[in-house]
């Protein structure tokens, strides 16, 4: 992941937690896919199961969006990488929030998505754009691109790596596969 171009979805909530962004009766699969259509369920669908047509999810779903934009304390509540890969398949790769359940955080990171922490008035100001207006978010150069605004954001620098060689932890780990071979002929394992 280097650059990604596209419109944004806002949930400017706070503390939108695992049981929101994932329900547990959609958890009876080790699958990381086939989630899209249930992630936000209890906000998305009504008792009978009905699409909320005014929930953004909904509501802009042709838009394609891949930028989610929501409060502070993202992803918090019971640890549950199915999160992650709900709104992956819903088609997000990128969340900017205020701040994340550290569970989450590297759940998304794990899953080869951006988590971005950003100021209120920021967001705020992102969260306004228009549906139709595009968003770029670069990660070589650590910023959002927005009209005629920039914002710069941090990420720890091995998990930008990480995300710019699009590895996930098992390709880290081969990476270093001939010292591991090494080792193991040294030391007879």
């Amino acid at each position: 992941m280097n650059k990604i171009k596209s419109t944004a979805i806002s949930m400017l909530r706070d503390n939108i937690d695992t049981d929101i962004i994932i329900p547990k009766n959609f958890l009876k699969t080790t699958k990381s896919t086939g989630f899209g259509d249930v992630v936000f369920y209890p906000w998305r669908y009504d008792e009978e199961g009905e699409a909320r047509e005014e929930f953004p999810l909904n509501k802009f779903k042709d838009k394609g969006a891949q930028i989610l934009i929501a409060g502070d304390n993202f992803g918090c509540g019971s640890s549950r990488e199915h999160a992650a890969w709900a709104l992956q398949d819903y088609g997000f790769r990128v969340v900017i929030a205020g701040g994340y359940s550290p569970i989450f955080y590297m759940n998304w990171i794990n899953n080869l998505n951006l988590p971005i922490i950003l100021n209120e008035k920021s967001r705020k100001e992102l969260a306004s754009l228009g549906t139709d207006e595009e968003i770029i978010v670069d990660l070589e150069k650590n910023q959002i691109e927005a009209g005629d605004k920039i914002y710069e954001f941090q990420i720890e620098k091995g998990f930008r790596e990480k995300l710019l060689k699009g590895q996930d932890s098992i390709d880290e780990i081969l990476e270093y596969e001939d010292e591991i071979e090494n080792y193991e002929r040294e030391h007879n394992i």
